[in-house]
């Protein structure tokens, strides 16, 4: 089964220039994680499933307090935390920064791991 957490926007300091440190920048994340729901089907019950309500909260935190340059990091840092989650079998995150280049809506990186 596939879970997406989709236009996740926080606002946190990221960017190379310098500039870009003194001030929080509007970022969207679009998340989407795979995991084995057969146990979940069945028992219905939180604890078999990935629970993201939990993760989405892991996820601000660590935007909200990082400070990174790039935002092929900021995706890496958050497919890590999806991944301490064991039934994480699969994940895939997108980190858009609005504005971040003149005459565009935005610029993004996605970036994509498979647990092996």
């Amino acid at each position: 089964m596939i879970i997406r957490i989709k236009n996740l926007r926080l606002r946190t300091v990221i960017g190379i220039n310098d500039w870009e440190r003194d001030l929080l920048q509007d970022i969207i994340l679009n998340i989407e994680f795979e995991f084995d729901s057969d146990a979940a089907a069945k028992s219905d019950d939180i604890k078999d499933t990935v629970d993201y309500k939990t993760l989405k909260r892991k996820i601000i935190k660590y935007v909200e307090n990082s400070k990174v340059f790039l935002l092929e990091k900021m995706a890496d840092d958050i497919l890590n935390i999806l991944f301490k989650d064991p039934k994480v079998q699969s994940a895939q995150v997108e980190v858009d920064k609005p504005n971040a280049l003149r005459y565009t809506d935005s610029v993004s990186v996605v970036a994509s791991r498979i647990r092996s």
